[in-house]
């Protein structure tokens, strides 16, 4: 990673696109999911940060970046305006994670595992190739896109960075 590169923030049901240099990072991937897309081409990337799947179980949307289901055709759309070509586009994902557990075995949420499923069917329905995921486990996440290589770069706590 470049240092003094200028840094994009996503927050939590937030997105972000960018050129090359910049870098894009969300912090606090528990169960929500980070989704880049990367045209490695033209250099333009963009990350979502989603927090639950499907906004089919919702009434008066007011932010389509808090949903898979919305949020990923959101970037997209975002990303192509930027000048990405959609046949170029790269997707890599983050988070998933079970963050709770409970003492009965029965009950799980799971909106980390069905964040994740969503956001893949989503990439799949769009057509763009999901290159690498670090999803799942019960551990948060950092993830940071760079938008010049396309490499994501991974931070957890008490953990090596992950790049790929």
């Amino acid at each position: 990673m470049l240092l003094n590169t200028p840094e994009l923030k996503v927050g939590i049901a937030d997105y972000k696109v960018a050129r090359s240099p910049d870098n894009i990072i969300t912090l606090g991937l528990g169960s929500c999911v980070g989704i880049t897309l990367f045209d490695p081409n033209n250099k333009v990337g963009g990350m979502v940060h989603v927090m639950l799947a499907d906004s089919t179980q919702f009434k008066n949307i007011t932010n389509p970046a808090k949903f898979a289901d919305l949020g990923i055709p959101l970037l997209l759309e975002e990303v192509l305006k930027f000048g990405a070509r959609k046949t170029s586009l790269q997707a890599k994902i983050a988070g998933g994670a079970q963050m709770f557990t409970f003492a009965d075995k029965t009950t799980s949420l799971n909106i980390g595992q069905r964040n994740v499923e969503m956001t893949k069917e989503m990439l799949k329905k769009l057509g763009i190739r999901l290159l690498a995921e670090d999803t799942g486990k019960n551990y948060g996440r950092t993830m940071i896109l760079n938008t010049t290589t396309g490499e994501v770069t991974i931070r957890t706590i008490g953990s090596p960075l992950k790049i790929f």
